[in-house]
């Protein structure tokens, strides 16, 4: 075994891919074997390291230097000086203020503010190994858990250690896992299966395919265990098509597993059989709801079932089925190797572990992140997202999709775990968290999500398939300028209405959005309806741009960028807006040197 001096990691994640991470790794192995540097240095590719706004991320061992935003024409330099030299290329270095004794380097990645307050277990391997190889796995207590419960273990000893950690389902709802998995163990059957959903749906989620691209044996390794706790020997792994790394990663690993012997036949000398296979998804939000993605498993038209029976009955081709999503399965090998006690620490008294959440919006460090339960959303948006870009004001937050709700700034103390955002009229969701400064208009958002619902609906049950229609409706009438008071008081009926009669969790969950806006900004919808008016300016059809007589100088910059030629005037006198031309497109006030044009 050759024993490497450094060590070059590269992120090959979608999000740095996305940005030209392959290039970067192409040019550090073809520059370090043209330096004859391959026996001593060593790329990997890895997954997501979070910090996505800066990508491509390299990462340089043993040092640590953490680079950022590296581009292939820096491979050479970072080759030159600090390989060859041992001379940090500071000018590729993340920046932030540090102490002074930390200006050459950054040691680790816990010494960047964006990581300080995380902890990474589910994600703990992300960034860190080449997921494309079983033996980087394996040299991280990789299938070390399989092993132990295989041969020390007796499945109600693995369901009631699930149990004891006080795990709950990353994926929505918070279910206890350990409860689950104690329901289909506890039901006879000939066959049973493990499934997991990996089904990310919500806009501007990305937890769950950044963990299977960027450690997929843990969830491989967890499949395997949960199907010895409840007595299954086939498991499937549900993912949407569009996620090609993911997907491809997911069918190395399992390939991997079956040649180690760790899937098939009798694992570990135990007479226990598991195997595992992948089923792809077409992209469908409801297939995200776990009887809807059971139903399109095998074969069928995506579609949520009635429950009860619910799937730890009657499952998969009708047997006992577990359904866990990506990030649950993700924290199983690490509870069994450190102990349930370990993990019930971390947390909250009934939010125990991490949390991994998609940070994006208007945040300056958008990305990867993952907290112990009980982090306040202060701690998220300002300390770990290094607070909201261009000196803008934090106005709210969304939780958990097109299924959340908005939390505004009045509660950014808000701690966060299940029953806190429940409280405040928000959930978990699968992780999604997105950040809106003072320029966002409320109503425009909840309209936003509740026409990806409206496109999502599968149409089996009249309450969703026709409800959030004619909310969405009332959404248009409103921030089109046509609204009237009591439009509000029927759309908050209907939201009720909806969310106690539909079918499943999408249609119940539909109307979060917006009673959620309704309950802590009921002033802007009340503006539009009665002022007619947008107070943050997003809504075309109430928004007037005006040019202040006393402001503009004349100088027709305005007029020369309008595409309707809705601006006239003459030069060094002021100049008016035909508002009957204006197509409301903003160019005027962009341009104007003198702030005269407003809205």
């Amino acid at each position: 075994m050759n024993l490497y001096r450094s060590h070059v990691l590269v992120c090959g994640g979608t999000g740095c891919n996305s940005s030209g991470s392959a290039k970067v790794f192409e040019a550090f192995e073809a520059k370090i074997k043209e330096k004859n540097l391959d026996k001593e240095v060593m790329v990997v590719r890895t997954g997501c390291f979070g910090l996505c706004a800066l990508g491509p991320v390299v990462v340089v061992y043993p040092e640590g230097s953490f680079y950022s935003m590296v581009e292939p024409g820096d491979v050479e330099e970072i080759v030159e000086e600090h390989l060859l030299k041992g001379r940090i290329v500071k000018r590729l270095l993340y920046s932030e203020t540090l102490p002074a004794e930390q200006s050459d380097t950054i040691l680790s990645l816990n010494d960047v503010d964006f990581y300080k307050k995380q902890m990474r277990i589910a994600l703990r391997n992300c960034g860190v190994i080449n997921p494309e190889k079983i033996e980087e796995y394996i040299a991280f207590d990789g299938y070390k858990a399989l092993g132990k419960v295989l041969t020390q273990m007796k499945p109600e000893e693995v369901i009631e250690e699930i149990k004891k950690s006080g795990l709950r389902g990353r994926g929505g709802a918070g279910f206890p896992t350990g409860v689950k998995w104690g329901f289909a163990a506890n039901v006879s059957a000939d066959q049973k299966y493990v499934a997991c959903n990996a089904d990310e749906g919500d806009p501007g989620a990305f937890m769950d395919r950044s963990v299977l691209e960027g450690d997929p044996h843990a969830v491989v390794e967890a499949m395997a265990i949960a199907g010895y706790a409840i007595g299954a020997s086939q498991g499937y792994i549900y993912v949407r098509a569009e996620y090609p790394i993911a997907v491809e990663r997911l069918q190395i690993a399992i390939k991997q597993a079956k040649e180690y012997g760790l899937l098939g036949k009798d694992i570990f000398g135990s007479g226990f059989d598991f195997d595992l296979d992948i089923r792809l998804g077409a992209g469908a939000f409801v297939c995200g709801e776990e009887t809807a993605l059971m139903t399109s498993i095998e074969g069928k038209r995506g579609e949520p079932r009635c429950r009860p029976p619910f799937p730890a009955v009657k499952g998969l081709f009708g047997k006992p089925t577990v359904l866990n999503n990506v990030e649950t399965y993700a924290n199983i090998p690490i509870i069994i190797n450190k102990g349930a006690d370990w993990f019930a620490g971390i947390g909250t008294e009934k939010s125990h572990g991490t949390k991994v959440f998609a940070l994006g919006g208007k945040i300056n460090n958008t990305g990867l992140v993952e907290v112990p339960m009980g982090t306040t959303l202060r701690e998220i948006i300002e300390e770990i997202g290094g607070g909201i870009p261009n000196g803008k004001k934090f106005k709210a937050a969304q939780t958990g999709g097109p299924s959340g709700g908005c939390i505004p700034a009045s509660l950014i103390d808000t701690p966060i775990d299940y029953d806190s955002l429940i409280s405040i009229g928000s959930m978990m969701g699968s992780g999604g968290l997105i950040v809106m400064d003072e320029d966002t208009c409320m109503v425009d958002i909840a309209k936003f999500f509740l026409e990806f619902t409206v496109d999502e609906s599968c149409g089996k049950c009249v309450p969703c398939r026709i409800g959030t229609k004619r909310m969405h409706e009332i959404l248009e009438k409103i921030t089109s300028g046509n609204g009237m008071l009591q439009d509000i008081d029927k759309l908050e009926a209907l939201c009720n209405s909806v969310k106690s009669s539909a079918l499943c969790g999408l249609g119940q969950t539909a109307a979060n959005p917006i009673l959620s806006t309704l309950r802590y900004f009921r002033d802007e919808y009340i503006a539009h309806v009665v002022d007619k008016k947008c107070p943050a300016g997003v809504c075309k059809s109430l928004l007037v741009y005006k040019i202040d007589p006393d402001q503009c100088k004349g100088c027709s910059i305005c007029a020369k960028h309008c595409p309707t030629n809705a601006i006239s005037g003459k030069l060094k006198s002021p100049y008016v807006i035909d508002t009957e031309k204006c197509i409301k497109c903003g160019v005027c006030e962009a341009k104007c040197p003198f702030n005269a044009i407003s809205r």
